[in-house]
């Protein structure tokens, strides 16, 4: 389906029934359900034969949908008021009154808000979106959306073509409240970049 009216209209009813669909980002093509839905979670793992301890990203529609399940410092705040929606995933603390299966068992949760206005829509839509990339666990990403679909161990309910994604891997970090940075994935943005933004006055 294509990222119209129809395809969000498919894809939010999928995604509310526990269905994981696959859409695009502006890095690669995401594999997505429901944050806080554990079951279509779990169906994630196994359409990419992908251990289920391990967490996945979360994608927003803007920082104010995060702050409803993670913490932001005024430094995390700045940093995601500047660089958001774009490739960088923050690694936040998830709120006490967060459902407990969004993000890892340390409370951290990744949380990115991507620079796809269709996804954005979807997640203002439906909640934030649990993102992994589409496909078997270890493997390339396809660049196009059904390549993608294809790549995994079973089908999906919704398939969202916005054409070939080949973006740069987002920068995964994390920033402290005192504004020092740790880069934990380098990406599109480097520790440096992060650090002068997050002291920016």
């Amino acid at each position: 389906m294509r990222t119209d009216a129809a395809g969000l209209a498919a894809a939010i009813e999928a995604l509310n029934s526990g269905e994981p669909i696959v859409v695009p980002t502006d890095t690669v093509y995401g594999l997505a359900v429901r944050a806080g839905d554990a079951a279509a979670l779990d169906r994630v793992f196994a359409l990419k034969r992908r251990p289920a301890e391990r967490s996945v990203a979360v994608l927003v529609g803007d920082v104010d949908q995060a702050a409803e399940f993670v913490a932001l410092n005024s430094y995390e705040r700045r940093v995601a008021d500047t660089c958001w929606p774009g490739a960088l995933t923050l690694v936040l603390n998830r709120l006490e009154t967060a459902d407990t299966s969004i993000g890892r068992d340390d409370g951290t949760v990744g949380v990115r808000c991507p620079d796809n206005p269709f996804v954005q829509m979807l997640a203002l839509a439906v909640g934030p979106l649990a993102t992994t990339s589409a496909n078997i666990s270890g493997e390339p990403t396809p660049v196009e959306a059904v390549d993608a679909a294809r790549a995994l161990d079973g089908s999906v309910a919704v398939v969202i073509d916005g054409g070939r994604c080949e973006g740069v891997s987002s920068t995964v970090a994390r920033v402290d409240i005192c504004g020092d940075v740790m880069v934990l994935r380098q990406g599109l943005y480097s520790q440096h970049d992060l650090e002068e933004i997050a002291h920016r006055c």
